[in-house]
């Protein structure tokens, strides 16, 4: 079994992945519009451009999204996605890049008991990230 993470966006999908894509270092390997799909038919003309589904990979994970139906998006409440990395200087820079433009809600990435990097934010498209430094065994 394999876990993937879904986003959804409230019609920012295409710009947030193409910056994820960046920061987190993945390749966006699909961006299906509405448009062009059998369900083309099936959606307002403003949503057509609207991302349908998108597919990362980052490493051996995957990260999916898609934007809301127009008037159904929620915000993200209850979950953050979790990244766990092997080095500090890793986190320092995964951390950064998303802050682009982010709330930082709990902490800033920095050293605590569990972790010699641990940090927490919103980006600037309304996803919860935790940046983990694994500790060194």
């Amino acid at each position: 079994m394999k876990l993937v993470s879904y986003l959804t966006f409230d019609g920012q999908a295409e710009e947030a992945f193409k910056f994820y894509e960046q920061a987190l270092g993945g390749k966006i390997t699909a961006m299906m519009p509405h448009a062009g799909t059998p369900a083309a038919e099936h959606v307002p003309k403003e949503q057509l451009a609207k991302i349908m589904h998108a597919r990362m990979e980052v490493g051996d994970q995957t990260l999916m999204a898609s934007d809301a139906m127009a008037g159904q998006y929620q915000k993200p409440v209850g979950i953050s996605v979790s990244l766990h990395v092997k080095s500090p200087d890793e986190a320092n820079r995964i951390f950064n890049a998303l802050a682009e433009g982010a709330q930082v809600i709990s902490m800033p990435i920095q050293e605590t008991f569990w972790s010699p990097r641990f940090g927490m934010l919103t980006d600037r498209f309304g996803i919860p990230w935790i940046v983990n430094c694994d500790p060194a065994m």
